[in-house]
Protein backbone atom coordinates (compact mmCIF):
# COMPACT_ATOMS: atom_id res chain seq x y z
CA UNK A 1 0.00 0.00 0.00
CA UNK A 2 0.98 3.23 -0.69
CA UNK A 3 1.73 5.58 2.71
CA UNK A 4 2.36 9.02 2.46
CA UNK A 5 1.51 10.36 5.64
CA UNK A 6 -2.34 9.95 4.57
CA UNK A 7 -4.91 7.91 5.61
CA UNK A 8 -5.12 5.22 2.57
CA UNK A 9 -8.71 5.33 0.92
CA UNK A 10 -9.68 3.39 -2.08
CA UNK A 11 -9.38 6.34 -4.26
CA UNK A 12 -6.19 6.90 -3.77
CA UNK A 13 -4.95 3.23 -4.26
CA UNK A 14 -6.04 4.36 -8.00
CA UNK A 15 -3.00 6.55 -7.96
CA UNK A 16 -0.83 3.88 -6.10
CA UNK A 17 2.11 2.60 -8.19
CA UNK A 18 1.32 -0.68 -6.47
CA UNK A 19 -2.06 -0.73 -7.81
CA UNK A 20 -1.07 0.03 -11.28
CA UNK A 21 -2.19 -2.81 -13.86
CA UNK A 22 0.69 -3.26 -14.99
CA UNK A 23 1.81 -4.08 -11.28
CA UNK A 24 -1.00 -6.40 -10.85
CA UNK A 25 -0.35 -8.02 -14.51
CA UNK A 26 2.92 -9.17 -13.19
CA UNK A 27 2.21 -9.68 -9.85
CA UNK A 28 -0.45 -12.60 -11.18
CA UNK A 29 2.02 -13.78 -13.37
CA UNK A 30 4.61 -14.14 -10.73
CA UNK A 31 1.99 -15.89 -7.92
CA UNK A 32 0.93 -18.15 -10.87
CA UNK A 33 4.29 -19.41 -11.42
CA UNK A 34 5.37 -19.73 -8.04
CA UNK A 35 1.96 -22.07 -7.01
CA UNK A 36 2.83 -24.05 -10.28
CA UNK A 37 5.82 -24.58 -9.26
CA UNK A 38 5.29 -25.39 -5.78
CA UNK A 39 2.70 -27.82 -6.73
CA UNK A 40 4.77 -29.20 -9.86
CA UNK A 41 7.92 -29.43 -7.63
CA UNK A 42 6.38 -31.46 -4.92
CA UNK A 43 4.42 -33.95 -7.67
CA UNK A 44 7.83 -34.38 -8.98
CA UNK A 45 9.67 -34.92 -5.82
CA UNK A 46 6.90 -37.53 -4.15
CA UNK A 47 6.34 -39.55 -7.31
CA UNK A 48 9.85 -39.94 -9.24
CA UNK A 49 11.93 -38.13 -6.18
CA UNK A 50 13.42 -35.42 -8.83
CA UNK A 51 14.10 -31.55 -8.03
CA UNK A 52 12.02 -29.24 -10.10
CA UNK A 53 15.54 -27.93 -10.97
CA UNK A 54 16.42 -30.96 -12.09
CA UNK A 55 13.39 -31.34 -14.65
CA UNK A 56 13.88 -27.93 -15.61
CA UNK A 57 17.13 -28.83 -16.96
CA UNK A 58 16.32 -32.25 -18.38
CA UNK A 59 13.45 -31.05 -20.55
CA UNK A 60 15.70 -28.11 -21.91
CA UNK A 61 18.27 -30.66 -23.01
CA UNK A 62 15.43 -32.94 -24.45
CA UNK A 63 14.09 -30.04 -26.47
CA UNK A 64 17.37 -28.81 -27.92
CA UNK A 65 17.58 -29.68 -31.50
CA UNK A 66 21.23 -30.64 -31.05
CA UNK A 67 20.27 -32.93 -28.26
CA UNK A 68 23.34 -30.93 -26.29
CA UNK A 69 23.44 -27.23 -24.68
CA UNK A 70 25.97 -25.18 -23.36
CA UNK A 71 26.16 -24.09 -19.85
CA UNK A 72 25.38 -20.22 -21.01
CA UNK A 73 22.57 -21.69 -22.84
CA UNK A 74 20.99 -23.24 -19.75
CA UNK A 75 21.89 -20.57 -17.84
CA UNK A 76 19.94 -18.31 -20.34
CA UNK A 77 17.12 -21.18 -20.63
CA UNK A 78 16.41 -21.71 -16.93
CA UNK A 79 16.53 -19.53 -13.66
CA UNK A 80 19.63 -19.67 -12.27
CA UNK A 81 22.97 -18.10 -13.19
CA UNK A 82 26.03 -19.02 -14.72
CA UNK A 83 27.33 -20.21 -11.58
CA UNK A 84 23.99 -21.42 -10.18
CA UNK A 85 23.93 -23.27 -13.38
CA UNK A 86 27.38 -24.88 -12.97
CA UNK A 87 26.96 -26.44 -9.12
CA UNK A 88 23.20 -27.65 -10.41
CA UNK A 89 24.60 -29.21 -13.22
CA UNK A 90 27.34 -30.39 -11.17
CA UNK A 91 24.75 -32.51 -8.89
CA UNK A 92 23.11 -34.14 -11.93
CA UNK A 93 26.27 -34.80 -13.05
CA UNK A 94 26.80 -36.61 -10.00
CA UNK A 95 23.47 -38.57 -10.18
CA UNK A 96 24.06 -39.73 -13.84
CA UNK A 97 21.72 -38.04 -15.69
CA UNK A 98 23.52 -35.81 -17.43
CA UNK A 99 26.87 -35.70 -18.92
CA UNK A 100 29.60 -32.83 -20.31
CA UNK A 101 31.64 -33.30 -23.43
CA UNK A 102 33.98 -30.94 -24.78
CA UNK A 103 32.63 -28.70 -27.78
CA UNK A 104 34.36 -30.07 -31.46
CA UNK A 105 34.21 -26.59 -32.67
CA UNK A 106 35.05 -24.25 -29.39
CA UNK A 107 37.70 -25.86 -26.91
CA UNK A 108 36.44 -23.08 -24.23
CA UNK A 109 32.66 -24.22 -24.46
CA UNK A 110 31.30 -27.33 -22.52
CA UNK A 111 28.71 -28.99 -23.96
CA UNK A 112 25.73 -30.77 -21.55
CA UNK A 113 24.12 -33.89 -22.64
CA UNK A 114 21.28 -36.34 -21.44
CA UNK A 115 22.38 -39.67 -20.51
CA UNK A 116 20.51 -43.02 -21.18
CA UNK A 117 20.07 -43.14 -17.43
CA UNK A 118 19.04 -39.29 -17.28
CA UNK A 119 15.85 -39.99 -20.20
CA UNK A 120 14.94 -42.69 -18.48
CA UNK A 121 14.40 -40.40 -15.37
CA UNK A 122 13.04 -37.90 -17.03
CA UNK A 123 10.57 -39.90 -19.13
CA UNK A 124 9.08 -41.13 -15.43
CA UNK A 125 9.25 -37.36 -14.38
CA UNK A 126 7.21 -36.15 -17.26
CA UNK A 127 4.67 -38.36 -17.11
CA UNK A 128 4.16 -37.20 -13.65
CA UNK A 129 4.66 -33.15 -15.03
CA UNK A 130 2.05 -34.23 -17.65
CA UNK A 131 -0.86 -35.14 -15.11
CA UNK A 132 0.02 -32.22 -12.72
CA UNK A 133 -0.51 -29.98 -16.08
CA UNK A 134 -3.46 -31.14 -16.98
CA UNK A 135 -5.18 -31.06 -13.44
CA UNK A 136 -3.87 -27.66 -12.86
CA UNK A 137 -3.71 -25.73 -16.26
CA UNK A 138 -5.44 -27.56 -18.85
CA UNK A 139 -8.72 -28.72 -17.27
CA UNK A 140 -9.38 -25.28 -16.05
CA UNK A 141 -8.93 -23.44 -19.75
CA UNK A 142 -10.38 -24.36 -23.09
CA UNK A 143 -8.64 -25.17 -25.70
CA UNK A 144 -9.14 -21.58 -26.88
CA UNK A 145 -7.64 -20.00 -23.59
CA UNK A 146 -4.92 -22.67 -23.64
CA UNK A 147 -4.05 -21.36 -27.26
CA UNK A 148 -4.37 -17.51 -26.40
CA UNK A 149 -2.27 -17.87 -23.71
CA UNK A 150 0.74 -19.98 -25.18
CA UNK A 151 0.80 -17.33 -27.69
CA UNK A 152 1.03 -14.44 -25.54
CA UNK A 153 3.68 -15.90 -22.86
CA UNK A 154 5.35 -17.05 -25.94
CA UNK A 155 5.03 -12.95 -27.37
CA UNK A 156 6.28 -11.91 -23.70
CA UNK A 157 9.27 -14.66 -24.17
CA UNK A 158 10.18 -12.67 -27.23
CA UNK A 159 9.20 -16.48 -29.50
CA UNK A 160 6.63 -14.88 -31.25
Amino acid sequence: MCYDGEVTTTAHLSSCPSGDERVTLVGLLFETNARLSRALGAALEESCDLPLPWFDVLLQLRRSPDGHMTMSQLADATVHSTGGTTRLIDRIESAGLVARSSCPTDRRAIHVVITPAGNTVFERALTAHLEHVQVHVADRLAASERETLRELLAKLNGDS
